[in-house]
């Protein structure tokens, strides 16, 4: 077979605000000034070339957006954010208050933000790093307002007729004649010295086209209108011709590849209309085709579509492969959902998917609402990162068994790190350092997690049958008694391949119990996907992990009876097939 493009790349997820944050006071609802806050500068040569040496190939550098904040940055020009309609006391990264300009938070120089992200990107690709950037599209803070963006650029809602509900010219949602009302149960950190006036009051984020939002909804954020009707009867959707929105939401996306963004991971893409997706990925790719762009989206009906029609170079696996290894993690779940998954993505969509165990949405492994225990996770992380040729995610920290404890803030004790407050990490910061950004505060349990993820990194970009190669599923042949002591439920194997190179991948997935199993390649997957003889005798050597002997084997037994394997609770081997010598 011949190589597919090599699409086998690895994001790590920094959280901006927290990544090289040094402080450990760790007040909830602490101040910037008795939390303290990471700064563009922190990320520095030393940092990315240590996530380079961990085997990271692009970096994803979230809430750089400026946002909505309860830090006074008055003194800079940047009107103060109402402290009713923002979370926690450093806000959210996707409340936007101006896409033209970067977190004065970030920077140590606040009057050169820009230049310090500009630094901060020039730093990533001189490491040959791809640099990501989140791009918020459905919603902006309630207070948005530009004040970096070009002369001539029309503001949202400059230009808007609030008398109507939708207009599609219109860049908001409007409830006519009746003001915007705070959650009811909605406690500010801070006092509150005057009401907050919206009138007309405009459509809440995630949907919400009424005048209060509850306060579990996204009431800090407004709705953008791409030229969609929600009001029932009548015309729906009016995209000719191309609605404002459209046209402001290029010309961010033009601004920030001109400063040398390699890729947009787009919030909530799927509360956007793929028409609007179809038409602007295109254009920012007559600017730079390489860009690429990461959908964020929960609705596996609207995959296709997205991909199809939208354009979208990747999409978030959060519903399918993620929901069913969490599962399996957690001790109740089963292996046949992954079939199911992987059957379910047909039309070489399988290698448009994101696979990740955390991110900022997320709770982190080693909570205690997750896995309780960061090793549990290491089959899962595995096949998150083999089972196509689809990129892989790590979020901050999830290689040092980061466990949030106690409450953060805003979030509160959930089991995520915040992403509304500052904040120190504790178990990062052993690897900051200092500045350092090394292993040597690093207690051995977080040595040991750190040393798996970074073989796990290298492995799947060094080996060509995973970067580039067939999938073949084998749990067919080796259920329902076709194999010895073959658990249907937690033993999930398949091979990986390409002309050059095959291997097979076995594991199980149950905490408790050693499982003495064989692992059968039928005979048309032996001869006709892997072009392997039927007579020869072949070697089974152990590439990952190494610590399992090697085997020496006839083709007629691995078709016939199998591959003996002795599988550890939660544990996984990866063979190389080879012919024997």
């Amino acid at each position: 077979m011949s190589l597919i493009n090599k699409d086998k790349f690895i994001i790590y997820q920094v959280f901006t605000r927290l990544f090289g944050n040094q402080v450990t006071t760790n007040k909830n609802y602490g101040t910037i000034e008795e939390n303290g806050c990471g700064k563009f500068n922190d990320i520095t040569e030393t940092a990315l070339q240590a996530l380079k040496d961990f085997g990271i190939t692009h970096v994803w550098y979230t809430g750089v957006l400026e946002h909505a904040t309860l830090t006074d940055y008055s003194q800079f020009d940047i009107k103060p954010d109402h402290p009713l309609i923002v979370k926690g006391i450093a806000g959210s990264p996707y409340a936007v208050k101006d896409y033209y300009d970067v977190d004065p938070d970030l920077a140590v120089d606040v009057k050169n933000r820009m230049q310090e992200f500009e630094a901060l990107i020039a730093r990533t690709h001189n490491l040959n790093l791809k640099a990501i950037i989140d791009f918020i599209p459905n919603h902006v803070a309630r207070q948005y307002h530009s004040d970096a963006r070009a002369e001539g650029v029309k503001d949202f809602g400059e230009e808007d007729d609030n008398t109507v509900f939708f207009k599609p010219s219109n860049n908001f949602y409007y409830i006519p004649n009746q003001d915007f009302m705070v959650p009811e149960g909605h406690t500010p950190p801070i006092p509150v010295l005057e009401p907050y006036h919206e009138r007309p009051a405009k459509a809440t984020g995630n949907d919400v086209f009424q005048a209060q939002p509850s306060q579990y909804d996204w009431y800090e954020t407004i709705k953008l209108n791409y030229g969609v009707n929600f009001q029932p009867g009548g015309k729906t959707n009016f995209f000719d011709p191309i609605p404002s929105t459209w046209l402001k939401m290029y010309d961010i996306l033009r601004f920030w590849v001109q400063k040398g963004v390699d890729g947009f991971r787009c919030d909530m893409a799927e509360m956007v209309p793929a028409e609007f997706w179809a038409w602007v990925i295109p254009e920012v790719k007559k600017l730079n085709d390489k860009v690429i762009f990461i959908a964020e989206i929960y609705n596996p009906f609207e995959y296709h579509n997205y991909i199809n029609i939208g354009k979208f170079d990747y999409l978030y696996d959060k519903v399918g492969l993620y929901n069913s290894l969490r599962k399996l993690v957690e001790g109740h779940g089963t292996v046949e959902d992954i079939t199911k998954i992987w059957q379910q993505e047909s039309g070489d969509i399988s290698e448009k998917m994101l696979r990740f165990l955390e991110n900022h949405d997320e709770q982190r492994i080693a909570s205690r609402y997750f896995a309780g225990d960061p090793f549990l996770a290491l089959p899962a992380m595995t096949l998150s990162a083999t089972l196509h040729t689809g990129p892989l995610m790590l979020y901050f920290g999830q290689e040092l068994g980061v466990k949030p404890v106690t409450a953060e803030g805003f979030q509160g004790e959930d089991g995520r790190t915040t992403i509304f407050d500052y904040w120190g990490v504790t178990e990062f910061q052993q690897w900051v350092n200092g500045g350092k950004f090394n292993t040597e505060l690093l207690d051995a349990d977080q040595q040991k997690l750190r040393a798996f993820y970074e073989s796990l990194n290298h492995f799947v970009i060094e080996n060509e049958a995973v970067y580039a190669g067939g999938f073949y599923d084998l749990q067919y042949a080796n259920v329902d008694g076709q194999s010895y002591n073959y658990d249907k439920t937690l033993v999930y194997s398949y091979l990986r391949y390409t002309d050059n190179q095959k291997l097979l991948f076995v594991y199980n997935f149950d905490q408790n119990r050693t499982i003495e199993t064989s692992v059968r390649i039928p005979q048309s997957a032996w001869t006709d996907f892997l072009k392997l003889g039927p007579t020869t005798s072949y070697t089974l050597k152990p590439v990952f992990p190494l610590d399992m002997p090697q085997l020496s084997l006839r083709a007629a037994e691995i078709t016939s009876t199998g591959v003996p394997v002795e599988l550890p609770p939660v544990s996984v081997f990866v063979f190389l097939i080879a012919n024997f010598t």
